[in-house]
């Protein structure tokens, strides 16, 4: 299946997101805040990107916007999943390149659809 990076300073969080990837065959790479992900993407240039946004230093939205950028990134799909569910974060993220923005707590069914999508797009 493909590799996927998780991007989320939540040990938790990070930990259900995995769990569900790899139930049903994906890789799955992790980084704990949005400078390592923008640094962890340009490395190992995963095949899909998943984005949390309150994470210390670099936030998702910023991280987003430099992977989307960057001439070595840009082609990789990102979905930001958040606790930030208001219009205007969906509205901002989605300007930073993302394409698709779900709230946490994230069904798994949504995750799964929302991944495979991605993958079928890129």
């Amino acid at each position: 299946m493909a590799r996927i990076l998780i991007v989320d300073d939540s040990p938790t969080e990070t930990y259900k997101l995995r769990e569900i990837l790899e139930r049903h065959g994906h890789e799955v790479i992790e980084a704990a805040n949005g400078a390592d992900g923008v640094a962890t993407a340009r490395s190992e240039l995963p095949e899909l990107v998943l984005m949390d946004v309150v994470m210390p230093g670099l936030n998702g939205f910023q991280a987003t916007r430099q992977l989307t950028k960057g001439a070595d990134t840009a082609h990789i799909p990102i979905v930001i999943v958040t606790t930030k569910d208001q219009e205007t974060d969906r509205v901002w993220g989605k300007r930073q390149g993302a394409r698709d923005y779900l709230t946490k707590p994230v069904d798994e069914d949504v995750l799964l659809q929302t991944v495979n999508r991605m993958l079928d797009d890129a």
